[in-house]
């Protein structure tokens, strides 16, 4: 089964939050099981709705967590959780 829009989103959020809040993209990418193109549009997306945030350190650029993406970490978490609750 395909995954969402709203899943593939969480599973990348989720992913960073797993790896202490900072991997670098290569290793995201394959974690989240997207092509590179579709990963980029993510990312990009991510990025400008300030979900995440990129950072360099010793000349290897990585990404981490943003409170906003947190927060929607936990929302999401919510929603399912409501969801399932209610058999839907």
């Amino acid at each position: 089964m395909k995954r969402s829009r709203l899943e593939i989103i969480r599973d990348i959020l989720k992913i960073i939050q797993e790896r202490k809040n900072k991997i670098k993209p290569t290793p995201l990418l394959r974690y989240s099981n997207l092509s590179s193109q579709r990963f980029s549009q993510y990312v990009k997306e991510l990025l400008k709705k300030g979900f995440i945030w990129a950072g360099e350190e010793k000349g290897r650029k990585f990404f981490s967590l943003t409170e906003k993406g947190s927060t929607y970490l936990e929302k999401y978490r919510d929603i399912i959780g409501f969801v399932e609750d209610f058999g839907l």
